[in-house]
């Protein structure tokens, strides 16, 4: 007979290994980062990188002194661990009506588990690319509850958002709910508790202000990062291009170039959208080239630009290309995905004052780059 036991084993002996192992394939800019539990002490991530030396080997005459020991240059990074979390639930109804079919319980927890796992990509995914406080768009129109944004990719029906000003203050709503997404004219409703949002709100997951991986977007565009002043340390600005036309490959392999020539780091990957991922293979095929293609880490495909995979995600916006070494980054960790267990060790809880029980898995994280100043990033095509 099933039990709650017997479900709480499951998850805990069998599904933990098949959640793991279909998250360590995000995306292919999240399988390519290395994953580890090194430099974490306690709730943060404590390193200190190698800012540069390149003064401790010298040529020198066979009756000279030997050259003096240059030390090296040091840049002390300090991050907190990130916490995220994912939660499955099932009613105590559902759970009793499976008891006496083994096929039935199989279906209801792969169910509860294949809806976490498709949850929790599309949302690190996005966090990969984002600022670290959950932003998902800015209202350009107010209509009533309806708010036309300048991108609703990342908007989902039931999904809780809170509304900001540029400030940074809750502007006209928190934890509302969006009740319509219209995907053909970038709109999404929302629940009857808006008092109204003035146009240029920015909205925001609810309650991820400050709380979420340290993405692209906060590591490209922010003023300090991990504990260091960007206006203090160079090492810690990552590069701009700033185009003035449309993109060239030319150009692109100028930039490429660039970071190989200057900070003696050639890019791995080219990060775009769909849309650009669709122009530099345009860029490639004028001239009735065949396109090389790879097989990325994960099983993801990609076209090759000068030998480097440019991979598409959905999270990335239209207006710039990111060019990454993915061996400047890495996921610090305190552990890898596991089960929030109890005093006793179970994994499955009665949720108060509900016939369902709960499980949640967790993850204390954050993301790191080690050479900011080595990576890329084109604006102004």
């Amino acid at each position: 007979m099933i039990t709650v036991s017997s479900a709480d084993a499951a998850l805990k002996s069998f599904y933990l290994d098949a959640v793991t192992a279909q998250l360590d394939s995000i995306s292919p800019f999240y399988a390519a980062i290395d994953k580890h539990s090194e430099n974490v002490y306690g709730k943060e991530v404590k390193l200190s990188v190698v800012r540069g030396n390149y003064g401790n080997v010298a040529a020198g005459g066979e009756d000279d002194d030997l050259p003096s020991a240059n030390g090296n240059r040091y840049v002390s990074f300090t991050a907190p661990l990130k916490n995220i979390y994912g939660t499955i639930e099932i009613s105590d109804k559902a759970l009793r009506a499976s008891r006496s079919s083994d096929g039935a319980f199989v279906d209801l927890l792969n169910a509860e588990v294949e809806g976490l796992v498709s949850c929790a990509k599309v949302n690190f995914s996005r966090m990969l690319f984002g600022d670290g406080n959950g932003y998902i768009a800015k209202i350009t129109k107010v209509s009533g509850a309806t708010f036309t944004v300048d991108k609703v990719n990342c908007f989902y029906v039931g999904m809780a958002i809170d509304l900001y000003s540029d400030e940074g203050a809750i502007e006209a709503g928190q934890g509302l709910t969006v009740t319509a997404v219209n995907v053909t004219a970038s709109k999404s409703t929302v629940d009857s508790r808006s008092r109204g949002a003035l146009i240029g709100t920015y909205i925001y997951l609810a309650g991820a202000y400050g709380n979420e991986l340290t993405g692209l977007k906060s590591i490209f565009e922010a003023d300090s990062l991990y504990g260091v002043s960007k206006s203090d340390e160079s090492y810690m600005t990552p590069t701009e291009f700033v185009l003035s036309d449309t993109l060239t490959e030319a150009a692109l392999m100028e930039k490429i170039n660039y970071l190989e020539e200057y900070y003696n780091s050639r890019p791995n990957m080219i990060l775009c959208s769909f849309a650009t991922k669709r122009t530099i293979a345009a860029l490639l095929t004028e001239n009735r080239r065949q396109l090389d293609m790879t097989v990325l880490q994960g099983g993801y495909s990609a076209v090759l630009f000068d030998g480097i995979p440019v991979v598409a995600d959905r999270f990335c916006p239209n207006d710039v290309i990111y060019l990454i070494n993915t061996d400047d980054f890495g996921i610090y960790q305190l552990c890898d995905w596991e089960w929030l267990e109890d005093e006793d060790g179970k994994i499955l809880k009665q949720i108060p004052g509900k016939a369902a029980y709960s499980a949640t898995l967790v993850k204390y994280a954050e993301l790191i780059c080690t050479k900011p100043c080595a990576q890329g990033v084109i604006t102004g095509f």
